[in-house]
């Protein structure tokens, strides 16, 4: 019984949280990425990720964590978790990834892909 339950909360939070992904593209930083975010100096560098404008949001997206999983060619399936460590000023792509975080989600050697992103938020 208790297994169904987990089961049933795992598919109401799988549909849950592709009724809220936005689509929106990603590339890879091709080395670190400098963190903007004053109070991030010891952010997890393989999981970080510089923003566009819009996401940025003036500074107040520092620190949020999105979700992000390739949904074109060349995507693994996974997807990652990410925390905004600096702008992107005027960047045509959603979000400038980490090296690290990209290769669980997509082949390297397509340098820019489709994805469908979401706030993350602990359950």
């Amino acid at each position: 019984m208790e297994r169904n339950l987990l089961v049933l909360a795992a598919i109401v939070w799988s549909l849950c949280s592709a009724a809220y992904a936005i689509p929106g593209k990603a590339a890879f930083y091709p080395s670190s990425i400098p963190t903007t975010c004053t109070n991030l100096k010891n952010a997890d560098s393989k999981y970080i990720a510089a923003v566009n404008d819009q996401l940025w949001n003036n500074g107040r997206g520092c620190g949020k964590k999105f979700t992000v999983k390739c949904t074109g060619a060349h995507c693994t399936g996974k997807s990652v978790t990410v925390k905004i460590v600096d702008h992107c000023f005027g960047c045509p792509f959603t979000f400038y990834i980490s090296p690290g975080a990209f290769a669980e989600i997509a082949d390297p050697a397509a340098e820019i892909i489709d994805i469908n992103y979401a706030r993350f938020h602990r359950m």
